[in-house]
């Protein structure tokens, strides 16, 4: 098998846990390279939904090895917590976990901060979850951040600490605020962590460039989506992170040209969680239709996704960005009992036509959806396997998708469970999802 990257094709939340999932068995690596445990992707096994924030969505496949790359920030606790979760059911986690030597550690005062930021931008706040993942970024880009070889030396844990709490309170005697927390604690905390994390603690790009060059095959996990991405996304409204396919090479340590693959994730409609723009936004009951039907509540903060229809703008866009080889359309059960399904083909501000998004964000809030409608196919396909038992009607929907976005469409997904995927065995890149 080649070595894929799974990325979010819209403002995340596509099913990017179930795919992965589903090909896992392809790969004997599968390897996250961006975020923290602001990420949540679902995973139904059997009559159980997990919700995994750090770890790789590969880590239910016994023998293969889960990577943490050095572009994450792990939160020791929530690590901790949700390695525990897994191994509620019957899973060695740390049998199979790798984490890198560089990967930032997220701390209790980023949290405080990520929190306080928020409160004091009131009606403009972006929407975070609140974790601190922004707060440990911006300590990695001034290079006062603690990384996780940090953790295996005391006296390395009191100073960086040291530093990070000057830093700290000096912020919060700006805000005119006081945040009492427990350094001492803390410093203890981490020395406990690296401890028992010190076994799996690895130079990852180093164990990848093995791994690959002996033949083995390596999924890359992408969390959020590349209009989150912090480069290329909606920006301010966007995560802390590379969320698109240039997060594989800066937070792996893979150079680009052992990518072979990329596949987009999109859903068969459009949601995201947070303010920023949302062109096709329902704010009806077809919208709330939407959402109850899709389950459409965040799996990390439980918020209400807001939803509206497909947007071939964002799709095209995210291919272009990407290197989309292919899309995996997911959800499209959640269209079943509709009679006319629109999909948005451009945007209009004011008079001009545009058919690519904006920069400005102001003017991306402004634009109005451009639609054409297709027919819907009011019939379940939740039960469907085969490409050919699919409507007549959805499969046209498919390939107008497709057409708009430029790119093929080797899979739909019509529901949470694992086997309810459905391949188009023509498409060419029908071979990477197939073990």
């Amino acid at each position: 098998m080649p070595n894929i990257a799974i990325i979010g094709g819209q403002w995340g939340d596509e099913g990017k846990g179930k795919i992965v999932d589903l090909i896992t068995p392809a790969f004997e690596i599968v390897a996250r390279f961006n975020g923290g445990h602001n990420a949540g992707h679902t995973v139904i096994r059997g009559d159980r939904k997990l919700v995994l924030h750090l770890i790789p969505s590969g880590i239910l496949h016994e023998g293969v090895r889960c990577v943490l790359g050095p572009g994450l920030v792990i939160d020791p606790q929530a690590l901790e917590a949700e390695a525990r979760e897994v191994e509620a059911l019957g899973i060695d986690v740390w049998a199979n976990l790798i984490v890198s030597d560089r990967a930032h550690v997220l701390l209790p005062h980023h949290r405080a901060l990520d929190l306080m930021s928020e409160e004091r931008k009131g009606s403009g706040k972006l929407g975070t979850t609140g974790r601190g993942i922004g707060p440990c970024y911006e300590d990695k880009a001034a290079r006062r951040g603690l990384r996780i070889c940090d953790l295996l030396l005391r006296d390395r844990i009191d100073a960086k600490v040291a530093a990070i709490r000057e830093h700290f309170e000096a912020l919060c005697r700006g805000y005119g605020v006081t945040r009492d927390l427990d350094w001492k604690k803390t410093a203890d905390d981490l020395e406990a962590f690296g401890a028992r994390i010190a076994p799996r603690v690895r130079d990852v790009s180093a164990l990848l460039h093995r791994e690959m060059v002996e033949g083995y095959s390596v999924l890359f996990e992408g969390a959020q989506a590349t209009l989150l991405d912090l480069d290329h996304g909606t920006y301010p409204f966007v995560t802390s992170s590379s969320a698109g396919i240039g997060g594989v090479v800066t937070g792996l340590g893979v150079p680009p040209s052992r990518i072979d693959g990329v596949l987009g994730i999109v859903k068969a409609y459009t949601t995201r969680v947070g303010t920023g723009p949302l062109p096709t936004e329902l704010k009806d009951a077809v919208g709330e239709g939407l959402r109850e039907r899709g389950g459409e509540y965040g799996a990390t903060t439980g918020r209400p996704r807001r939803c509206g229809w497909f947007d071939a703008v964002v799709a095209r866009y995210s291919a272009r960005v990407n290197g989309f080889d292919g899309i995996v359309l997911t959800k499209l059960d959640v269209l079943d009992p509709l009679e006319e399904i629109p999909i948005c083909v451009g945007y209009r501000y004011r008079s001009t036509r545009l058919d690519d998004i904006p920069a400005d964000v102001t003017i991306y809030e402004d634009c109005a959806p451009i639609y054409e409608n297709m027919k819907g196919w009011n019939t379940p396909t939740g039960d469907v396997r085969e490409w050919k038992d699919l409507p007549p009607q959805a499969r046209d929907y498919i390939k107008r998708i497709a057409d708009l976005v430029g790119v093929e469409v080797p899979l739909v997904s019509v529901g949470p469970d694992r086997d309810a995927s459905v391949i188009d065995l023509n498409a060419r890149t029908s071979s990477w999802l197939r073990a």
